[in-house]
């Protein structure tokens, strides 16, 4: 196979018109030419860091949709599917990416469950990561979340970085606002990158100390407005991921938005390619070509630096997207899961704890953190009210794996005017989590949950359900992920534009409000958690 077109050299930074010649998938022979060409070759998209579970769709259906936006690999952490199903839904995870030409890189994952606090359905430990590690499948260590547990010699924690060591995998990290002397001795346990960082001066610090920064765009966070300045000063210490990405915006677009983006604000073409490519190759040492002779024919075509519309992507040297259309199969599976708990009731979703004033979660858009807000509510027959006119709605999370009680506390943020949401996607343990305006929209939002054992749902104020059901591990569909997408766009849309919710994306939001590791205040289904003090408080402030 020979391909004509303008060649962009990462390397040596220069475009040149070539001739490419592709043979057994690796390439052969690179010359220039002098002819005139109208398209661009350069090297394929990676996204550095992000769980494909949260894209809704098994590996092999996600990269049916990444190949379309000119990716062609992407660093994986399983510790969704780890959460629910320990080792074995790792193991999915690999076989199924296997089963694709997409090129899929998943690391084990230490901090399963994230934290004590809450109720997984698997617990990875030292043993079970030493396993992972001498897999040759396996390229690195995951996201180390506890990174309390680290700055503290957590022996737990020490144990899986040194075993990352003693394989030689790279460390990733997760340290939101981690600064100073504990950032100090975060980097010095082996710690290598970050992707939760949200101010300039926090990620240089972060870079000037020797991480690596994967500038995050997400469905939920999105960092790359308070970070890209930093792709002028240090283009050798960045790279780009999404780290969560939901269907509906899959489908829109990947790591060529980041790119996109970043010319439109004026930085150096061969920089910006550095950090979507190169970057992540070189610090993974991942089998992905580079446009060389020698390397593996992975690489994208578009029609010119400025709009950057993806033509043909190319893995392996087999063409995988061409003409609006790509030429991956769709994968049969067997969904597995991990579903114990029984339907419960409205008075299972009421608090009954008088106060002067009540801890509230404040959601924040675009963003994982949360702040902890003190309001005052009214009690009527010893329950205590929602307000909906000062968006103070009910939050509960449900254990999924045994049949107990749910946690329950109050969120500010969500704007919800009627009715209910609720998910079994809720970071990291993903037990059943909801947010509504009363009692009896909470429970018919969790029991759909319950019935089907897993998905994504919506309850109006005339109690109709909307649901999508996540057949794998209560984490993703079976199903094609433009219908997937699609189901999901249409609940995403009936949040903002019926329950009049303000949220760029409801349902993420949502998903993030149990993760304990990210402060300032969540809710595990073992109570209400502040994340700063890493110990569980009352309802009740005074």
């Amino acid at each position: 196979m020979t391909i004509e077109a303008n060649l962009i050299d990462i390397h040596n930074k220069t475009i040149y018109p070539a001739k490419v010649t592709v043979e057994k998938g690796i390439i052969s022979e690179i010359i220039q030419t002098d002819k005139q060409y109208d398209t661009y070759i350069l090297p394929g998209f990676i996204d550095a860091h992000i769980h494909i579970e949260s894209s809704m769709l098994i590996p092999s259906e996600f990269a049916r949709l990444a190949v379309t936006h000119g990716s062609v690999a992407t660093v994986s952490d399983p510790h969704e599917i780890a959460n629910v199903l320990g080792i074995k839904g790792v193991e999915f995870m690999i076989q199924n990416g296997k089963e694709s030409s997409f090129k899929f890189y998943f690391g084990a994952s230490p901090c399963v469950p994230a934290t004590p606090f809450e109720t997984s359905g698997a617990t990875l430990t030292p043993e079970d990561i030493d396993t992972l590690l001498q897999r040759e499948d396996i390229y690195f260590l995951s996201e180390v979340m506890n990174f309390p547990g680290v700055i503290a010699g957590d022996e737990d924690m020490m144990t899986k970085i040194n075993l990352a060591k003693k394989y030689n995998k790279p460390i990733d990290g997760h340290a939101p606002a981690l600064v100073g002397e504990g950032l100090n001795n975060y980097i010095k346990a082996g710690v290598q990158t970050d992707h939760e960082a949200f101010s300039y001066k926090e990620a240089q610090e972060k870079i000037k100390k020797g991480m690596k920064i994967q500038i995050r765009e997400g469905s939920a966070a999105k960092n790359y407005e308070a970070l890209h300045s930093l792709i002028d000063e240090y283009p050798d210490m960045l790279m780009f991921c999404s780290d969560d990405k939901h269907p509906n915006d899959l489908v829109q677009g990947h790591i060529n938005e980041l790119v996109i983006r970043a010319l439109h604000d004026g930085h150096n073409l061969f920089d910006v390619l550095r950090v979507a490519s190169l970057n992540p190759v070189e610090h993974y040492n991942l089998d992905v070509g580079l446009l060389r002779v020698g390397d593996k024919a992975d690489f994208i075509e578009i029609n010119n630096t400025q709009e950057f519309t993806i033509l043909r992507t190319f893995i392996d040297g087999n063409i995988v997207f061409a003409n609006n259309t790509q030429h991956l199969p769709q994968i049969t599976i067997d969904p597995m899961n991990n579903f114990h708990t029984k339907e419960k009731t409205i008075h299972d979703f009421q608090l009954h704890e008088s106060c002067k004033e009540y801890r509230v979660i404040d959601a924040l858009n675009t963003q994982l953190i949360t702040k902890e807000e003190h309001r005052e509510l009214r009690v009527v027959n010893e329950v205590v009210q929602t307000d909906i006119v000062k968006d103070i709605l009910i939050i509960s999370v449900t254990n999924r794996y045994a049949n107990t009680p749910p946690a329950l506390s109050f969120v500010h943020g969500f704007g919800l005017k009627e009715g209910a949401i609720a998910s079994s996607v809720a970071h990291d343990s993903h037990n059943i989590i909801a947010v509504g305006c009363n009692a009896q929209s909470v429970a018919l939002a969790v029991n759909t949950i319950i019935q089907s054992q897993g998905g994504i749902c919506v309850v109006d104020g005339e109690e109709n359900v909307h649901h999508l059901p996540l057949e794998v591990a209560g984490l993703m569909s079976t199903q094609e992920g433009k219908s997937v997408a699609q189901k999901y766009e249409q609940l995403d849309c009936f949040v903002k534009e019926e329950l009049k919710s303000p949220l760029d994306a409801p349902f993420m939001t949502l998903s993030f409000m149990a993760l304990l590791v990210i402060p300032d205040i969540k809710l595990s289904d073992k109570g209400l958690f502040d994340g700063n003090s890493f110990h569980f408080v009352r309802e009740c402030v005074i």
